[in-house]
């Protein structure tokens, strides 16, 4: 049998890593990118299809690649409300074994991940079944755990009185909320959806999504034909070549005595369909439990404008409050940064 010549790593990982994107360009793209001839990169994807980790649709003249499934397990896991169920005994019996060649920090978010949103399963959801989904390709791990109870939102819309489920989706991304102190600190959630390049949350017919490249979240409402989803269903992506540790996650968010200091408040999401952001009762519902905090990231990523009002009861009247919380502001556009500006020129 002929031996077959040493490839480039380095072409077989941007090959790998770009195929997702770029499936009906990717040889010529890598062509570009190394000087080399498209029969060469061809050479390159005929050996990645025989190995198994990417695979061809179509013919010649409209061909597509795209990463193969290494692992694509479900499963449904019964009796959760049994003492007996626990989330290390699922995660160290049945998610475990399915993740494949990856580095031990990648098992770590994964461990943390999975076990952290199957616990909220178990305590809050008074759902008897969930279902979990395992997939792998060579770039990204998809963990993606469903129960059939309350749901998420309305969960918490409950257990503390609110108005809606999008006040209770503004008020979990926040952190520090947990209706069970003595058991939960309500971190969980929080630092998971920072942990994962991507992580959603789709509860009755709310859909929110975090992701980790610009560290952002906003808010999609469903349209009106999709049916509104039963118990919650949140998914969780990561890339398999991710350098980060749970731990650089927690000191990110942490301070020197280890608690929970910082958080980062997408903004939009006190934002309600068709309204602009300029009453104080709308800056008094975003700036709830900022006191639980010692330094707040106000993300205004996505909101085109604010009112006078809005932005003096977070930037004038609440600083006056508590002078010992920091605000800092991101992704402001002009005219919300002109806003923000003429407020603090009024408070001097």
């Amino acid at each position: 049998m002929a031996r077959r010549s040493r490839q480039n790593p380095a072409v077989r990982e941007y090959i790998l890593r770009n195929v997702e994107a770029e499936p009906a360009s990717i040889t010529s793209l890598t062509a570009a990118e190394f000087g080399l001839s498209r029969a060469a990169i061809n050479r390159y994807v005929n050996r990645l299809i025989d190995e198994g980790l990417i695979e061809a649709t179509g013919n010649t003249s409209a061909r597509r690649y795209s990463l193969r499934k290494i692992v694509s397990e479900r499963f449904t896991v019964d009796g959760i409300s049994q003492k007996w169920t626990s989330e290390d005994t699922i995660w160290r019996a049945q998610v475990r074994p399915l993740v494949k060649d990856v580095a031990q920090n990648i098992i770590d978010v994964c461990h943390y991940g999975f076990t952290e949103i199957f616990n909220n399963v178990i305590d809050h959801s008074v759902s008897h079944t969930a279902d979990v989904l395992y997939g792998q390709t060579y770039n990204k791990i998809t963990i993606a755990v469903r129960d059939k109870g309350i749901g998420i939102f309305q969960k918490i819309q409950n257990d503390f009185d609110l108005p809606d489920a999008r006040s209770a989706l503004l008020e979990l991304s926040k952190g520090k909320l947990t209706s069970d102190k003595k058991h939960h600190a309500g971190q969980g959630i929080f630092f998971t959806s920072r942990m994962f390049d991507e992580f959603s949350i789709r509860s009755g017919n709310l859909f929110y999504v975090r992701v980790r490249t610009n560290d952002e979240g906003w808010l999609i409402e469903t349209d009106d034909y999709v049916d509104p989803v039963q118990g919650t269903l949140v998914v969780m992506k990561l890339e398999t070549n991710a350098d980060w540790t749970p731990r650089e996650v927690f000191n990110r968010y942490q301070g020197s005595d280890i608690s929970f200091l910082k958080t980062h408040v997408p903004i939009k999401l006190g934002q309600y369909p068709g309204e602009q952001l300029v009453s104080r009762s709308q800056a008094k519902r975003v700036l709830a439990r900022f006191d639980q905090f010692s330094e707040v990231m106000l993300d205004f990523e996505g909101v085109s404008d604010i009112g006078q009002p809005f932005a003096d009861e977070i930037f004038r009247v609440f600083p006056l409050s508590h002078p010992d919380i920091t605000l800092r502001v991101m992704n402001a556009n002009e005219n919300v940064t002109n806003m923000i500006d003429y407020t603090y020129a009024q408070s001097n």
